[in-house]
């Protein structure tokens, strides 16, 4: 699918978005209410956002803001945007760190969300979704819309979802959950039932009625567009009078379409097309059997609806593809007592056949099956008929759009006020305690950490590296566009020249700690002189002192590796391992096999995330059961089984740093260790425990986590590019705080998993 013809449509599309974002921005305060309808506005959340300063406010705490940008939409994308004299946005321009009070916000899709696969095919497909997550509340009609967009969020961009309690969907995105909620409405009860008193209305249906008499009317309204499968209805009405006769003399079909001119070539189409077989039809059965008109523009005049709605004993849509159309609620409701029940035939393809309980449901594809339900409708007993629209009725009598609106509301409250919605199962007293943890974790706060770095003298940084030193694509994306190569991801150079400076300063212990390889990791960050390497989650390493050859001081400039062994016979665990991991491989696409020192990978980074999750948990499942002789266990995370030793962990690695810092000089007053991810909790509590047992009096350690989220940890990054910030601000070269300000942060595109 050549896209190149879209670009004027996408940069439109901007124009328009921003349009809106420098309309709203002027007009709103933080905590009003915006609600962004339908796919023409997908970009609106974020710009408003972003506008605002709000790109990196999580929604609900307060506002601590700093500064943003527009990754995925391109940055002139955002222009100038004039901001009203006294707005929030425009004070809060004011400065890059502010307290601004967002904004609440739902973004309600009314159009049918396509499957991850056909929205893959879309350029500009992830840019699209990041819009609307920055909404709070994602809203759809059909749980299989939401159901898609939800897929689509895993495969494109990685994010996982979760049950709330209460019944709400939460996808976790810019450390918060965005609820995902489905809900319908129906029609203004009041208002048709008081016109289907309207002497027009009813003349009109006793029109109808006596112009076919002794017929029993199929209806239908739908727009002359392919998707709403028109000629797949005239084609089943034809087979239909061809297979059962007796129903020649008895049925009209009643057909409105209406011409909006939106889509003329689709229209002129779809029209040439019905109009060649509303002909043969008639050609074929007489001209009784198909009451067939157009009418141009995009509604049909309700009083006519309703009136073809009493006449019809039978109502039939079939559009192939359809979010919420209310004329079939409207049919259910003109056909309430004292009135003859009618029947409805729905599309499964459209959104209302969710919504019926009552309606006989079709496949508008599968001729012969929309044939046969046809013919059970027209032969429907007044039993079966009253009953199906006593499952309907309650619901299309009761639920205006007044109702609605209060009920997504309300989601927004929930998501926006409360603040506390909870994943089920999350209600144990550890969860309970964790998820306490994690709102008493404060931002770090980069002046104090620097104040602290420049009052001390003897510092150790230990930096976990994929998705701490480098930004790492979530395992959950079935399209690992970032991933190109197979040498190993590598820092910005920004962050790499900050790296060769700290390392630099004798007062300084530098050390990169990976779950990957040693050569991988070397790879990536091993030309930088002086800096420690701990690969495979500790268990082998280079110590960065010159006096080891670890620094790269040694003949050849190559690095000196030490092992720590945890007495586990790895051949003796490969022989048993290997055959059943390559069974696995064998049969799971995109996976492959990590041998390290002391540890045993099984990569399923790159598979179909729902297929490599599956085979993970049996993967997993049948190694424990051969290998539970030996002294391992399994540790699964960012799409990644691996066989480690039972005691080994990152930890034991960064107690001996911190101990042999010690040992050589004296005291360490100054710890930073950052980590991302589980495995790296145990750093965390292993700078817990040597700092309680320090005897220094102005000594510093902070344990920073990348993401909001349940840890050991005292303060939280955002994500990957702010570590880069932290090093470059400890440098203290203003050459590169100067062109960190300025770069685009972009990194090296290649395979690396940590």
């Amino acid at each position: 699918w050549d896209q190149r013809r879209l670009d004027g449509w996408w940069d439109a599309y901007i124009d328009v978005n921003r349009t809106f974002s420098r309309v709203v921005g002027g007009l709103v305060r933080g905590g009003d209410v915006v609600w962004v309808h339908d796919y023409h506005l997908a970009l609106l959340p974020r710009m408003l956002r972003e506008m605002r300063g709000e790109a990196n406010v999580v929604p609900g705490h307060g506002g601590r803001v700093r500064g943003t940008s527009s990754v995925g939409v391109p940055e002139e994308a955002m222009g100038d945007l004039t901001l009203a004299e006294g707005s929030d946005a425009a004070a809060g321009s004011a400065a890059s760190t502010t307290t601004v009070k967002p904004v609440r916000m739902v973004f309600f899709i009314h159009v049918p969300f396509p499957t991850s696969q056909v929205f893959r095919e879309l350029e500009h497909g992830e840019a699209l979704l990041e819009g609307m997550l920055h909404a709070d509340v994602v809203g759809f009609h059909a749980f299989d819309h939401a159901r898609h967009f939800l897929n689509a969020a895993k495969r494109i961009l990685g994010l996982g979802y979760e049950s709330l309690v209460g019944g709400l969907i939460g996808v976790r995105y810019r450390a918060t959950k965005v609820l995902v909620t489905v809900s319908n409405v129906s029609v203004e009860a009041d208002i048709i039932g008081a016109l289907l008193e309207f002497p027009d209305v009813v003349e009109e249906s006793a029109a109808l009625t006596e112009k076919h008499a002794g017929r029993t009317i199929i209806s239908g309204i739908a727009v002359a567009q392919r998707l709403s499968g028109v000629s797949y209805k005239l084609l089943a009405f034809e087979r239909l009078l061809t297979d059962y006769p007796v129903w020649q003399s008895k049925v009209v079909l009643l057909q409105r379409c209406l011409i909006p001119g939106a889509r003329r070539v689709d229209e002129a189409d779809t029209l040439r097309e019905v109009r060649s077989l509303v002909a043969r039809i008639r050609a074929a059965f007489g001209p009784e059997v198909i009451d067939y008109e157009e009418q141009v523009g995009g509604v049909l005049p309700i009083d006519q609806r309703l009136a073809i709605w009493t006449a019809s004993g039978v109502m039939m849509h079939a559009p192939i593809r359809e979010g919420l159309n209310l004329c079939p609620l409207e049919y259910v409701f003109a056909r309430k007592e004292p009135a003859d029940p009618g029947v409805v035939i729905a599309s499964e393809f459209s959104a209302v056949s969710s919504v019926l309980n009552g309606a006989l449901r079709v496949n508008p594809y599968d001729v012969q099956m929309c044939v046969q339900t046809i013919d059970h409708a027209l032969g429907m007993s007044f039993e079966e008929r009253d009953a199906r629209r006593g499952r309907d009725i309650d619901f299309v009598s009761t639920c205006p759009s007044g109702l609605w609106t209060r009920n997504v509301l309300r989601d927004l409250n929930d998501a926006t006020l409360k603040r506390g919605l909870v994943a089920v199962g999350e209600g144990t007293p550890d969860a309970v305690a964790a998820r306490e943890a994690e709102m008493g974790l404060e931002r770090l706060d980069v002046p104090a950490l620097e104040c602290a770095y420049a009052r001390t003298k003897t510092r150790v940084v230990v930096i976990d590296f994929n998705g701490t030193l480098v930004v790492k694509e979530p395992a959950g994306k079935y399209l690992k566009r970032e991933i190109l190569g197979t040498s190993g991801f590598k820092p910005s150079p920004v962050t790499m020249m900050a790296l060769r400076r700290l390392c630099a300063d004798p007062r300084n212990t530098v050390y990169v700690v990976s779950g990957d390889s040693q050569p991988n990791l070397e790879a990536a960050v091993g030309n930088v002189p002086g800096l420690g390497l701990a690969a495979s989650n500790g268990t082998c390493f280079a110590d960065p002192n010159p006096a080891t050859g670890g620094g790269m001081e040694n003949e050849g400039g190559q690095r000196s590796w030490q092992y720590l062994d945890f007495g586990v016979d790895w051949n003796a665990v490969k022989k048993v391992a290997m055959p059943i991991i390559s069974k696995f491989t064998a049969r799971t696409n995109g996976s492959f096999v990590k041998l390290s020192h002391s540890s045993i990978g099984w990569s399923y980074y790159s598979c179909d995330p729902e297929w490599g999750s599956l085979q993970a948990s049996h993967l997993v499942t049948e190694l424990g059961q051969a290998l539970r002789s030996f002294d391992v266990r399994f540790v699964a995370l960012k799409g990644i089984v691996e066989v480690v030793p039972r005691k080994g962990h990152k930890g034991h690695i960064v107690k001996k740093i911190l101990e042999d810092a010690r040992a050589r000089s004296g005291e360490v007053d100054f710890v930073l260790c950052m980590g991302d991810e589980q495995s790296d909790e145990k750093m965390f509590t292993s700078v817990i425990n040597f700092s309680a047992g320090s005897t220094g009096e102005d000594s510093y350690a902070f344990n920073v986590a990348v993401g909001k989220k349940p840890t050991n940890a005292s303060f939280y990054v955002d994500d990957a590019s702010d570590v880069g910030d932290v090093l470059v601000a400890l440098s203290g070269d203003k050459r590169l705080l100067e062109r960190n300000a300025s770069t685009d942060g972009s990194v090296s595109r290649e395979d690396f998993f940590a």
